[in-house]
Parts: C-alpha cells; sequence; structure tokens
C-alpha cells in the first residue's frame, strides 16, 4: 500500500483550493464531493477503508466515513466540509489560495473547519503500520453550515460505530462538552381582508399577531424563570422575534401576518415539547380573531447538547490541554454524533472569532499543538 500523501500544507492548500460552499440560496450552494474525493484519495493511500455516502433528498451532497482498524469502541475524528459563502472583495488574500501572513495561514475554511482534516490526517499517518485494537475513523459530513443534512443522514443511517467522538470545530483547542440548541419556527396567520373603514367586513391578521406577540414573550418569559445553567455566557434559553411581514395597504384590513422566530434552548429542554407549548398557547387565538394560524419548523432545529462534567473523554481532553471544558453558544454536529452512542466533545484549531468572516486564518503555533493532542487520543482509544 502506498503511503505517499502531501504535506500537512499542502493538504491543506489543496483543500482551501477547493470551493465547497453550502447555502440555503440555491445559487450560491455548491457540491462538496471534490473535496470528499480529495480526503478519500489521501487516506486511501494510508490504508483506510472508504465509503462514500450520498446524502438523501440533498443532489450533490456526500459524507465520508473513513476506517484504519476493526474491533469494538474506537475513535471519530470529525468535521463538515464545506464553508460558508463569502465576500470576495473584502478578504486581502485570494480565499481559495492558502495564504502565509504574520504566523497564520489565511484562507477560506482554514479553522472553519477543512484545516482540521489536514491535521486529523497528519495525526493518523504515523499510525498507519501500528496494530489497532480499535478502529480509528475520520468523517466528513455534507452541509453543516446549511441545513446539518449530512450529520442528520447519519443519525438516520445509524453510522458510523465508535465509543468516543471529537468534533473538530475552531475552539482555540478548549474542550467543549455542552452548547445550545438552535430552533428557526414560524408563525403565519390568515385572516380576510376588507375595507379598513368597517372592521366586520374581515379578519386583521395584524391584531391576532399583536396577541401572538405577547404569547411569545410571555412563553419566553417563563422559560427564563424555570431554565438557567451558569456554564453559558448567557445563561438562560433566549426566544428572538426576528422579522414579521404583513399586510398590503394602510386602508386593507391585514389579511395575512407571517413571523419568524430563533429559539435557543438550553440542553435538558427538549425541542418537541417546546414547539406544543407554543402551539398550545397560540392556537387558541384562532376563535377568538376568526382566523387560521399556521405554526411551523423553518428547518429541523439542532438540539441542544451535553456531555458529563465526569465522562471519560472530557476528562482525557482536559488533561491534554489544561483547560477545563466549556460551554459555547453556537451549535454544532455534536448531538448527532451523541444520538449513536458516543461520548462526544467539540474541540478544534483556529477561533471561532475568525469563523465566517473574511481573512479567515487559523494561527500556525495551533498546528503541532493539534497533531499533538490527536496523536495522544488515537494512541489512546485505539491502540491501547
Amino acid at each position: 500500500m502506498s503511503k505517499s500523501i502531501p504535506s500537512l500544507i499542502d493538504m491543506l492548500t489543496q483543500l482551501i483550493a477547493t470551493p465547497s460552499v453550502s447555502c440555503t440560496a440555491q445559487e450560491l450552494d455548491m457540491s462538496n464531493r471534490p473535496v470528499i474525493d480529495l480526503l478519500a484519495t489521501w487516506l486511501s493511500a494510508i490504508g483506510f477503508e472508504i465509503e462514500v455516502m450520498p446524502v438523501p433528498g440533498y443532489a450533490g451532497k456526500y459524507n465520508l466515513i473513513a476506517t484504519l482498524g476493526q474491533g469494538p469502541g474506537g475513535l471519530v475524528l470529525s468535521g463538515h466540509t464545506d464553508t460558508v459563502p463569502f465576500n470576495e472583495e473584502k478578504w486581502k488574500s485570494n480565499p481559495f489560495t492558502l495564504t502565509e501572513k504574520d504566523q497564520r495561514l489565511y484562507g477560506l475554511g482554514s479553522c472553519d473547519m477543512k484545516g482540521f482534516f489536514a491535521l486529523a490526517i497528519e495525526a493518523a499517518k504515523q499510525f498507519v503500520e501500528h496494530p489497532f485494537k480499535s478502529p480509528l475513523i475520520i468523517l466528513a459530513t455534507a452541509d453543516e453550515e446549511s441545513s446539518m443534512s449530512g450529520a442528520q443522514a447519519l443519525a438516520d443511517a445509524g453510522k458510523p460505530k465508535a465509543r468516543y467522538a471529537v468534533i473538530g470545530e475552531p475552539t482555540s483547542l478548549r474542550p467543549i462538552r455542552m452548547h445550545k440548541g438552535i430552533m428557526m419556527e414560524g408563525i403565519k396567520i390568515t385572516g380576510r381582508s376588507g375595507h379598513s373603514s368597517d372592521p366586520s367586513l374581515g379578519a386583521n391578521a395584524l391584531d391576532a399577531m399583536h396577541k401572538v406577540l405577547g404569547e411569545l414573550m410571555s412563553f419566553r418569559q417563563e422559560m427564563q424563570s424555570n431554565y438557567r445553567n451558569s456554564a453559558f455566557r448567557v445563561d438562560v434559553p433566549t426566544l428572538n422575534l426576528g422579522c414579521i411581514h404583513g399586510g398590503d395597504n394602510p386602508n386593507r384590513i391585514c389579511g395575512q401576518c407571517e413571523l419568524e422566530y430563533d429559539l435557543r434552548p438550553l440542553p435538558g429542554m427538549d425541542m418537541s415539547v417546546l414547539r406544543e407549548g407554543i402551539y398550545k398557547r397560540v392556537k387558541p387565538l384562532e376563535a377568538q380573531y376568526d382566523v387560521i394560524i399556521d405554526c411551523a419548523p423553518i428547518f429541523n432545529g439542532i438540539p441542544s447538547f451535553e456531555t458529563a462534567a465526569n465522562a471519560e473523554l472530557v476528562q482525557m481532553a482536559e488533561k491534554l490541554t489544561g483547560y477545563t471544558a466549556d460551554a459555547v453558544a453556537f451549535a454544532t454536529e455534536a448531538p448527532f454524533l451523541q444520538s449513536l452512542g458516543m461520548e462526544t466533545i467539540v474541540m478544534g484549531p483556529g477561533s471561532i472569532d475568525q469563523a465566517h468572516q473574511p481573512d479567515e486564518f487559523i494561527a500556525l503555533d495551533q498546528i503541532r499543538p493539534t497533531v499533538d493532542i490527536l496523536s495522544h487520543m488515537i494512541k489512546r482509544y485505539c491502540l491501547q
């Protein structure tokens, strides 16, 4: 078997040079297959078994499950292959050209999170001739930045199977053991238009929405009174009234009004229970205002995530990094891997402050520590 793969910097150069934007706007969305093919080529060259998994219902989107070794347990090193859209005019260098400057490597996806793949492969290739007691799995997913469809497809398929998982999102190499969930929901109210001079001629959707807004604000206040977690900087669940659209003219009774809002539940809060609670509050308003009220999620949502502070993987990561495991506000694919039975943490090089920004970079002084930490984990969970 060939062991000839590019150097770490060459791998990162090629990954950055391969566009893989995912976006809810179809005109900006791209396939991630070229990135999957790059990773598959390198990993198969050092002995990994390769499975490329199409994401059902998402044309051009693929997951990669690359496995070295067999047996029970094992370690997953996971990342997403996609990037967010970008504004090239705001970059000081070409987003698709890896550029070294001031002890930093610049490029779209350098920290969020193509860089993690190059570092994971660099750590893994040291052990390809060693006997594995448990498998090492390098997992690459699709569409984390838009739909989480890749991670959802893995959860639906029930794979991969392992004991531990590290998701290499940019955390400045601080282990993260919990994050809030994300729910984006819509409420559509349909009334009847009519001449504004006589309210009895119609049913005003804006009047009904005013009451709905009051119910949502009361619900928010109750949530924040009942749930709190001091590990988070914002230690309560949040509900943000994001945008509202309704009506068409001042002298017409508003026939339709739509609201979209964002809800961030804490660990331990069930999304289906929250949706049902809101539904039960607003649905009775139909009869009061003679309207139709439809509640629907904008997307399926991302559950909140928590791994116990005394979990083996958490304690291992704390020992290796010197940091106490923390909580973050942003969501990841962690709950999907956790649902497969894996002890899961989020930990990777680079800072979330650089993610989704022009001139995204990964600092050079993060590279060797990341490889060393991943190497220790591979030894502990796959070889010993």
